[in-house]
């Protein structure tokens, strides 16, 4: 439950070309996803989506994992684009020469938390089965202390590409990588981590993302005539600060009297998944006058949605992007998509395309069909002032983007 991890600033950053990236090169297909193009060393793209912080923290003052990722943005990708070619997929990650391509998918939540894993494994078991590959392996509730033994477990299976399903548990990938040199690995590494010439990953601005979760829930909150709200995570990790600040700041630019508690329900670190206390914590918000909740939650998220349809509270997933067309018996209010199936999709695309190539970071736009807040059954008026949310961050509104920056920079700070 990690995929908002995100870096304060973004350089522009040169794509590495390992011996494998190179190879990509010569398998260019025309999308229309990104315009393809392979770079030497003196090649930049400027991101579109980080903004420049003025008068935020420097971004030396945020923690760096371990070296601060440079960043590369390709075009803006079209969710529409076609999907690849088979055999272009064949040729790019056949790493055993088979003929045929087997996914590695190592999560760090339960495979079936309705929410963020599962939207990854989800969309590898479609993959797999549109293009005649057998089903992926899966390795998911993987701790970071295991996390070494269990992805070298995956690697040793015989895999080709592995998704590494977040960044807490990265830390072993500079030995897997050199280890398993043949395997492309591909990490949705929100938070950034150190580049490598065996790794390609991809981040998202997790303050932007809830900043237009924010004004979703305001403009929900004004049409109840609320304005108390409850944001249940886990244990106030820097991404979480992050998500809460920009979601009060979203809410409210819609009635500045809106206020959101936070509450964390983990008994360890990235516990995601503690149904009891997740539950728990929206029974006593409730009895202190929230009306809304949202569950940024794993494998609690389910328990927390139908517990606050129970009680007739508006509530907002955490991650899919298909919560408005499930028929699960919660009235979900809307979702804070930041869908690692749909995340992984685009990125297939961009590193089959050339644009995302081991060595290389490519940062996911902010932008409506691939993340951020996603009503349900909204009114014209609530639509309307999420739209608003996007075309303001897609302007760069100077004001909106140094408060923005500010809020990375203190949640990443370490204070």
């Amino acid at each position: 439950m990690s995929t908002t991890f995100n870096n304060i600033s973004i350089p522009m950053g040169r794509w590495t070309m390992s011996k494998k990236s190179r190879k990509l090169c010569a398998l260019l297909v025309p999308l229309a996803l990104v315009a393809a193009a392979c770079g030497g060393d003196d090649d930049t793209t400027t991101a579109t989506d980080a903004p420049e912080v003025t008068d935020a923290p420097e971004a030396t003052d945020a923690p760096e994992p371990t070296d601060a990722p440079e960043v590369t943005e390709a075009p803006t990708p079209e969710t529409t684009a076609p999907a690849p070619e088979t055999n272009d997929i064949i040729e790019t990650f056949d790493a055993d020469g088979d003929g045929t391509v087997t996914i590695g998918v190592a999560a760090a939540g339960p495979r079936d938390d309705n929410g963020y894993y599962q939207s990854l494994v989800t969309f590898a078991e479609e993959f797999s089965a549109e293009n005649g590959f057998a089903p992926p392996i899966v390795s998911d509730n993987i701790g970071s202390a295991e996390a070494a033994q269990s992805m070298a477990d995956l690697a040793a299976q015989g895999v080709d590409i592995i998704f590494v399903g977040a960044s807490e548990i990265a830390e072993p990938l500079p030995d897997l990588t050199e280890q398993f040199p043949d395997i492309f690995w591909y990490c949705n590494c929100g938070a950034g981590f150190q580049e490598l010439p065996g790794l390609a990953q991809a981040t998202d601005w997790g303050a932007a993302i809830h900043y237009t979760a924010g004004v979703a829930m305001g403009a929900v909150l004004q049409e109840q005539g609320g304005n108390q709200a409850v944001f249940i995570g886990c244990c106030d990790l820097n991404f979480e600060r992050e998500a809460y600040n920009a979601t009060v700041l979203g809410m409210q630019s819609v009635d500045p009297s809106f206020t959101m508690e936070y509450v964390g329900t983990g008994d360890f670190q990235f516990d995601f998944d503690n149904s009891g206390n997740a539950t728990a914590a929206l029974t006593n918000a409730e009895a202190n006058g929230a009306t809304l909740a949202y569950a940024y939650l794993g494998g609690a998220l389910d328990p927390v949605g139908q517990l606050a349809t129970d009680d007739g509270v508006a509530v907002f997933a955490a991650g899919p992007a298909d919560v408005c067309s499930r028929d699960d018996g919660i009235a979900w209010s809307g979702s804070v998509v930041f869908d690692g199936g749909r995340y992984a999709a685009e990125a297939l695309r961009l590193i089959i395309a050339g644009e995302l190539t081991e060595g290389s970071t490519y940062q996911f736009p902010t932008q409506q069909g691939l993340n951020g807040a996603e009503l349900c059954d909204a009114s014209p008026e609530a639509q309307t002032a999420l739209d608003d949310a996007f075309g303001l961050l897609a302007s760069f509104d100077a004001d909106l983007m140094e408060q923005l920056g500010g809020i990375s920079a203190e949640a990443y700070s370490g204070g």
